[in-house]
């Protein structure tokens, strides 16, 4: 059992990255929280019964313990929630305009809620509302809602006029 969860969550690893990437700002935090998601990953692998994807069932796991790393970190004096540390941009050409973009979508995201974190990442892996909705365990309904909630904060907080 052990070495096959090894070799899934080595295939699948990018997902605990990009989780641990939207909830912590500095390195140290994203080791942490890393580590926190492959125990937590671990001790319901047991449980995992193949009823979605493991996919699915990593990125639930995976939110749900960065949502509750967040709400305990929140709560603790002298956290301000996450700072943006400058974006660097996989393309070869450097683009001032699409790394100023870049910046403000990433300060905007750092102020949405832990579950409106979740859905936009989800969005943004291009994830289908039906996939989004059954990781975040709430209604394609209320993932609709909740991204055109989303999308108007984001609007507001980059200040893009409509």
């Amino acid at each position: 059992m052990e070495k096959e969860f090894v070799k899934i969550i080595s295939e699948n690893q990018g997902i605990i990255h990009k989780v641990c990437s939207i909830y912590c700002d500095s390195e140290e935090d994203r080791r942490d929280l890393f580590q926190e998601i492959l125990a937590q990953l671990w001790k319901s692998y047991p449980s995992f019964r193949n009823e979605s994807k493991f996919t699915t069932w990593m990125y639930r796991v995976a939110l749900n313990t960065a949502i509750t790393s967040f709400k305990k970190n929140k709560r603790q004096p002298g956290q301000n929630g996450l700072e943006i540390e400058s974006v660097q941009l996989a393309h070869e050409e450097y683009d001032p305009e699409m790394e100023e973009q870049m910046r403000l979508l990433n300060k905007a995201v750092a102020q949405l809620t832990g579950i409106e974190k979740s859905i936009i990442l989800l969005f943004l892996e291009n994830k289908k509302y039906e996939e989004i909705a059954e990781i975040t365990g709430i209604t394609q309904n209320y993932v609709r809602v909740k991204m055109n909630r989303i999308k108007h904060k984001l609007k507001k907080y980059m200040n893009v006029e409509e």
